[in-house]
């Protein structure tokens, strides 16, 4: 569709510049700048049509342009959550990326157990990896592996489902394209993490594993796991069972997955799947029914049926809580299942939109969505009574939701946070916002680290402490009036990362280049015991003493040949020797080992 841009001075038409742009944005200055869904930056000079310059492939459409005030700088904005920087002559120089937006994110929120990057749909056709720690996106993942026209009239091709499996050792992907009904294209990927690209390995590619859309994925993460296992769910009624297998030729050896499995429950459409803990049982959930199966044999054990709507959440218990089924359904009800009764333990009316468990522990984190807006309730299955409840976390509906395992539990003595030790819950809501739950105030977290290193006296030894290299001194004054100084002991480099915190550190909040020098490279040294100044004498007189006692029977024939007359003398000597300090003493050894002999030669 052609668009024009008109150029209007003191309310009457100047000139018109035809642009082929569905949506446009307009700079100031002695040119003219457009930008829009097309992700294109046009730069219109001289008021002229023929005089444009072009910007391509800047990722998204162009929401905003600005210009800096010297005119040296250009700065677009992007629907992606992303702002560009580029030089006066149409150069791209830096890209400030945060959190990806899509137009919906479909495959929910994943947590990398290699990386411990949220991921999540990025770019369209990719993956994105985004680092929570550092709050950046570490690199996208591209899934689809085709060219992205922006057109409002084409039909993508969307990624809908994504999995880890194996502790990140493998992910599974699902692609679809529908133009007309009937017309379903369906793909399903799987990934082998490897070591040498440090990256994902397209391993296994199957066109339509199932005849209509994947619900549902889903891998057996048990450590006990003696292969890989995949399963899948579909609206064609079925869910099947994909295991690794041998794909070897006489070419070369290989692994891929194939269909180990088919299974049905009176024709339902097939809504959810997860397996146990344990990896021994598995959970299908068909419209109103949930289906328990035995992964071993994959023969239907029991099934739990409430009549409340289509189960839309399925999760097992954890830990202590391994024998308890959990279910929320489309009507409102979240329901508890006894696996080792095959009864009903206890029901609620909770309109469930996200339900998540937490891995390392009993917990399970469950948002509903209410008039005032969105409640968050943290139980355990064992037990119906909450064990910590939040009314209103956002105004708005929350999508998605994920534990995040923390590398170090905290210690929260509060019973209202006592749920977040062992790992940090966040949640994204509708509008794409991403929202977690934290101790500590505002204020904490806007002050500078370095303001806190100076402000506070009674500072834990952590790794950026002893990066600075705070010395501990000892106030009291020993007998001798003296004052001494005890530094303290680093531990080694591979123990404690000072040298990962100190380039992970942002650098606005580290100290001078100069002030940190010496006191880093002072960290990184072994601490050994210093000699004290006393023993340093006694042990070099121990050594000349050594090799006076050497000397002196070397030259005992010597000495009673010259010195035959004064024996008596050199008696009452030796009596001397022992009252006099070691000092006197080791002056006159030396003195006899003199050769006077000169004297008396006529």
């Amino acid at each position: 569709m052609a668009r024009k841009i008109k150029c209007w001075v003191c309310f009457s038409f100047c000139f018109s510049l035809s642009k082929h742009c569905p949506g446009l944005r307009a700079g100031q200055g002695g040119s003219l700048l457009s930008g829009g869904r097309e992700s294109v930056l046009v730069e219109w000079r001289d008021a002229a049509e023929k005089t444009k310059e072009f910007l391509p492939r800047l990722g998204a459409t162009i929401e905003h342009i600005s210009v800096s005030p010297a005119g040296d700088l250009l700065c677009t904005s992007h629907s992606d959550n992303k702002i560009t920087i580029i030089h006066r002559n149409l150069e791209a120089s830096a890209v400030i990326q945060g959190l990806v937006k899509d137009s919906s994110i479909l495959t929910g929120l994943m947590i990398d157990p290699r990386t411990k990057a949220l991921v999540l749909n990025g770019k369209p056709g990719h993956l994105q990896f985004y680092s929570l720690q550092s709050d950046k996106q570490l690199y996208n993942l591209d899934i689809v592996q085709q060219e992205y026209i922006n057109d409002y009239g084409l039909v993508q091709t969307e990624l809908t489902k994504a999995a880890f499996g194996c502790f990140g050792a493998w992910l599974a992907t699902v692609e679809q394209r529908q133009e007309k009904e009937g017309e379903l294209e369906l793909q399903m990927k799987l990934w082998a993490y490897s070591k040498k690209t440090q990256g994902f390995v397209l391993n296994t590619k199957v066109s339509m594993p199932h005849e209509d859309r994947i619900t549902a994925l889903c891998f057996c993460n048990a450590e006990k796991s003696e292969s890989p296992t995949l399963v899948t769910a579909s609206r064609d009624g079925r869910f099947k069972v994909w295991v690794l297998a041998d794909d070897s030729d006489i070419y070369r050896e290989a692994v891929g997955w194939t269909c180990d499995f088919v299974g049905s429950y009176h024709k339902y459409q097939a809504t959810n799947c997860c397996f146990s803990e344990d990896g021994s049982l598995l959970a299908v959930s068909f419209e109103e029914t949930v289906t328990i199966w035995e992964s071993e044999t994959w023969e239907l054990r029991c099934t739990f049926c409430q009549r409340a709507g289509h189960v839309r959440h399925l999760c097992f218990g954890r830990l202590t809580c391994s024998k308890y089924l959990l279910g929320a359904t489309e009507n409102g009800t979240l329901c508890c299942w006894n696996l080792l009764s095959c009864a009903l333990e206890w029901s609620t009316k909770l309109n469930i939109t996200v339900m998540e468990p937490d891995p390392r522990s009993e917990n399970v984190a469950a948002v509903s969505r209410s008039s005032g807006g969105s409640d968050l309730f943290v139980f355990k299955p064992s037990e119906p009574r909450p064990l910590y409840v939040q009314r209103s976390i956002c105004s708005e509906e929350v999508r998605w939701g994920v534990f995040v395992p923390r590398d170090v539990p905290d210690a929260f003595t509060s019973e209202a946070l006592q749920w977040l030790n062992r790992s940090q819950f966040y949640f994204l809501t509708a509008s794409q916002s991403l929202l977690t739950f934290s101790s500590k105030s505002p204020e904490e977290k806007l002050t500078p680290t370095s303001k806190q290193l100076l402000a506070e006296e009674s500072l834990p030894t952590t790794p950026f402490y002893f990066i600075l290299g705070r010395h501990r001194q000892q106030r009291g004054e020993q007998a001798d009036g003296a004052s001494e100084s005890e530094l303290v002991q680093l531990p080694l480099t591979e123990n404690v990362p000072a040298i990962s915190e100190l380039l992970h550190t942002p650098a606005h909040v580290l100290p001078s280049a100069a002030f940190l020098c010496s006191m880093f490279v002072n960290s990184l040294l072994l601490a050994t015991e210093a000699r004290s100044a006393e023993e340093m004498p006694d042990d070099v007189d121990m050594e000349e003493e050594k090799e006076s006692d050497s000397s002196e029977e070397e030259d005992d024939a010597t000495e009673k040949a010259q010195h035959a007359g004064h024996t008596d003398a050199g008696e009452d000597l030796l009596q001397q020797l022992s009252q006099l300090s070691k000092c006197e003493e080791k002056e006159l050894r030396k003195l006899r080992r003199v050769d006077y002999s000169w004297v008396t030669a006529p």
